[in-house]
């Protein structure tokens, strides 16, 4: 001591103290929130959704989708029930599933991190979490309010992307993509074609799809609980009984067929696209695509034709210095770029 200043310095046993603690973790940010009130918020915040046939029209109001598509969603978004959607590719699945978050009207807590055991498990994620402002400002500043999170994984999902992974540089262990999407939706896009096989994919979720609860693993070996409070959303153009077997497929409570669409409702897509992006049209461009997409060799009109064909198209007009416009000729340049040909000139 010098007058009336201090000089504070750590003791030999207290920088060991401390270098061993850093050893552990080095996490910085808001206080962790136990794994037990983890469970208990989750639970609380469980999806509720009343929907009818108009409410659920306007939420893919974007999409020309036939009631009998729309009536049988309904049921399995209601109850938050896991669902299957499936059918030929381009048919609209994708579509489906990424606009299925917009019947919730609510928002949900998200913990910047968990505690277990002594651990801590980063939460929180600024890509999946959208954050919005609190309404209660006396809310816990170790909570973020956020819309209701949607995570899609594709062909790049893995064995290792299910379970905790372990920062070594920090010791913080990062979130799973399924802890990140409680409260949520989770898409599995292009099932059957990831990296992980779809039979270990099932035997890993055919526990937690039943009684919404996960074990997740520690680096020490120590298995814990956490909620799986998901909507889980799979997706393929693959034949469902070649995926899984009865047990699993029974977990999945809705199996939902989108189908090839009608030249009517093809139709009405290319309208939406054309209106979509302030083009002209001649007159007869829709049904000139249908018939010119059939006679490429398309087995079914698919919904994917008008919006990939209008793409090809616009690149055509931009690439020749002149305006866009869905016109008959540039429309039959365009499906025989889109289209393989079936036999090779000899």
């Amino acid at each position: 001591m010098v007058g009336n200043d201090y000089s504070f310095t750590l003791t030999a046993s207290g920088r060991a103290l401390a270098t061993a603690r850093s050893e552990v973790c080095m996490y910085v940010g808001p206080a962790p929130v136990s794994i037990q009130q983890y469970h208990r918020v989750v639970k609380s915040q469980t999806a509720r959704v009343q929907l009818s046939r108009e409410s659920l029209r306007q939420a893919f109001s974007d999409l020309v989708l036939p009631d009998s598509l729309l009536d049988s969603l309904g049921p399995s978004l209601v109850g938050h029930q896991s669902l299957f959607l499936y059918g030929g590719s381009g048919n609209g699945k994708t579509s489906i599933a990424e606009r299925i978050p917009r019947i919730y009207g609510d928002s949900v807590v998200v913990p910047y991190a968990l505690e277990v055991d002594g651990h801590i498990i980063s939460l929180f994620d600024p890509a999946v979490h959208r954050p919005l402002a609190p309404v209660d400002r006396w809310l816990d500043p170790r909570w973020q309010v956020c819309e209701r999170p949607c995570i899609s994984v594709g062909g790049e999902l893995s064995a290792a992307m299910l379970e905790l992974k372990r920062d070594d540089s920090t010791g913080v262990f990062i979130a799973p993509c399924q802890l990140k999407a409680n409260n949520g939706v989770l898409i599995i896009d292009d099932f059957g074609r990831q990296v992980l096989s779809p039979r270990d994919l099932l035997n890993r979720w055919i526990v937690p799809l039943d009684r919404r609860m996960d074990y997740l693993t520690l680096a020490s070996g120590m298995k814990f609980e956490a909620p799986f409070e998901v909507l889980v959303v799979f997706s393929s153009n693959l034949n469902p009984q070649n995926l899984a077997d009865e047990a699993f497929m029974r977990r999945i409570r809705t199996k939902v067929l989108v189908d090839h669409t009608t030249a009517e409702d093809f139709d009405r897509i290319v309208e939406r696209v054309v209106i979509t992006n302030q083009v002209e049209a001649e007159p007869g461009a829709a049904k000139f695509l249908r018939e010119r997409c059939l006679a490429a060799g398309a087995p079914r009109l698919r919904a994917c034709y008008p919006k990939d064909i209008y793409l090809l198209v616009k690149s055509i007009c931009e690439y020749e210095g002149r305006p866009v416009r869905l016109g008959l000729a540039e429309v039959d340049r365009a499906v025989a770029l889109y289209f393989a040909r079936t036999s090779l000139p000899e």
